[in-house]
Formats: structure tokens, sequence, C-alpha cells
């Protein structure tokens, strides 16, 4: 999408395009991720985050492989060897 021109109002509110809000998937009362990147202001949808940060884990961790599961068995494996 690009890029549009938006003024900051009282209290520092940005109001953010309707069309951009769509493709964000965000509505009134959402809550959102907002950081600066590089000199640039992110905004990003929680599930959009969520989903990103699932995405770098998968590069990591096997398909089928759950990180709780696997916590839990090397603690009982530890508390067993005490």
């Amino acid at each position: 999408m690009e890029a549009q021109r938006v003024k900051i109002v009282d209290g520092g509110k940005l109001v953010i395009p309707a069309a951009m809000r769509r493709e964000l998937g965000i509505t009134t009362g959402d809550t959102v991720l907002v950081d600066v990147d590089d000199g640039e202001l992110r905004v990003r949808s929680v599930p959009r985050a969520l989903e990103r940060a699932r995405a770098i884990l998968r590069k990591y961790v096997p398909e089928g492989v759950g990180l709780a599961d696997e916590l839990i068995a090397e603690r009982r494996r530890e508390a067993e060897r005490e």
C-alpha cells in the first residue's frame, strides 16, 4: 500500500487511514504493537506479531515438537537424577 500523509493530533494521536486498518486487520479498541525501527514508526497487529514470532521459532523447532512437553520431560529427568 502506498504511503499516505496523516496528521498528529492533540495528545500525540495518529489516525491510521481506514484502508490501512483493514489491511492490518485492526479495528477500534484493538491493541497494537508500536516500535521504532531504524528511525521509522512500525505498527503491527498482535496476531501478526505472534504469527511472525511463530515463524521465527519454526526455524529452530522441528514440526510436531512441543516445547512445553520437552521442558517438562527435561525437568523430570533432572528430578530423577537428584
